[in-house]
């Protein structure tokens, strides 16, 4: 008997509904338990372990990427159920463009099919208010996929209550390099200055001066062609000497253009030119597959206070039983922070 055989005969008795109703109200019990404690507001998944599950369980690894979907889609109704606003997963790195071609392709083949499926289930985002967001090198992105990246972010952009981060094709050191890069442009850029080549003040008082001497009356004819002469001499020049008999010109001060002082550039200033700059600080990494590195993600995201778990379990075995201990382990964590706090008071 294959495992193939038994991994469809264990599905068809967990879709039963006897099965299916004890499964869904314990795993409502579970969820609202959880959500009596503190709820972490942003985690990241980084999806691995596809190809070999598939290869222990002896299906091809088309499947493998199918099953890691669906369990994407279980793991995102845990994590906004419980109340977690953003969700990032790492979905496709830079990197992955230096294997061969031929796999390559079939990587963004698969990326088309995941984010045609993500369209699909769009009644998971819709129910909990879940937008899309594609992080990364769009410009690496190739044309016959960035109709699905957008139309994606299409489908979602009026849900405002969660996010789902999907980053492609990312890596952290390029995200930092464009965040330094955006950080220099605004501290190097001459603020510009009004473009006005006269002053209000300036054409005032070229009026009053005009004014002043049509006043007086011409002599005769030679006179008042002179007069003509200097009226276009007056309009053709933006130098030409006031009437001394008008009004002085109040002089104005020059404004001058500032650079931004670069002792101002902080981890903050950086940090808002980060793809993830408007979310929350990152509480819970999860990397699956037994895999002990973060292999180039969310580097800068990665702080004093973000919990780090890396779990033997593949990516398609995860599940609410895997993110239960997690969650649990972390809300203590954040309880004793909280005490240590409270004592330094």
């Amino acid at each position: 008997m294959s495992d193939l055989y038994l991994s469809h005969m264990t599905n068809w008795i967990l879709k039963s509904p006897p099965a299916e109703w004890m499964i869904r109200t314990a795993r409502e019990l579970l969820i609202g338990t959880l959500k009596q404690g503190p709820i972490p507001l942003h985690v990241a998944f980084e999806m691995d372990g596809n190809r070999r599950f598939a290869k222990n369980h002896k299906i091809e690894t088309i499947e493998g990427h199918h099953l890691g979907f669906e369990a994407l889609a279980r793991v995102l109704e845990i994590c906004y159920k419980c109340g977690v606003k953003v969700v990032t997963v790492y979905a496709f790195s830079i990197e992955n463009f230096n294997r061969p071609k031929h796999e390559v392709k079939g990587l963004m083949a698969m990326a088309k099919v995941k984010l045609e499926q993500l369209v699909q289930h769009g009644e998971l985002l819709d129910r909990y208010g879940a937008g899309i967001r594609v992080l990364g090198e769009r410009d690496m992105i190739p044309d016959d996929v960035l109709p699905y990246v957008d139309q994606a972010i299409e489908m979602t952009k009026h849900n405002k209550d969660a996010v789902l981060n999907i980053c492609f094709p990312y890596t952290s050191r390029a995200e930092m390099t464009s965040a330094i890069k955006a950080t220099v442009d605004e501290y190097t850029t001459t603020p510009r200055l009004p473009n006005a080549p006269f002053s209000q003040s300036r054409i005032t008082q070229k009026i009053r001066s005009n004014k002043s001497k049509n006043s007086e009356s011409p002599s005769n004819e030679s006179s008042a062609d002179q007069n003509d002469r200097s009226d276009v001499d007056d309009s053709m020049s933006s130098t030409t000497a006031l009437d001394p008999e008008s009004p002085p010109l109040q002089s104005q001060p020059v404004k001058v253009a500032k650079f931004q002082n670069p002792e101002t550039i902080t981890a903050d200033v950086i940090n808002s030119h980060t793809y993830t700059a408007e979310c929350p600080p990152l509480d819970i990494f999860i990397r699956t597959s037994g895999v002990t590195r973060l292999s180039d993600f969310m580097l800068w995201q990665c702080h004093e206070n973000t919990q780090i778990f890396f779990l033997k379990c593949l990516w398609p075995e995860f599940d609410l039983w895997h993110f239960i201990p997690i969650l649990l382990e972390w809300q203590w964590r954040q309880k004793k922070l909280a005490e240590k706090e409270s004592t330094r008071r």
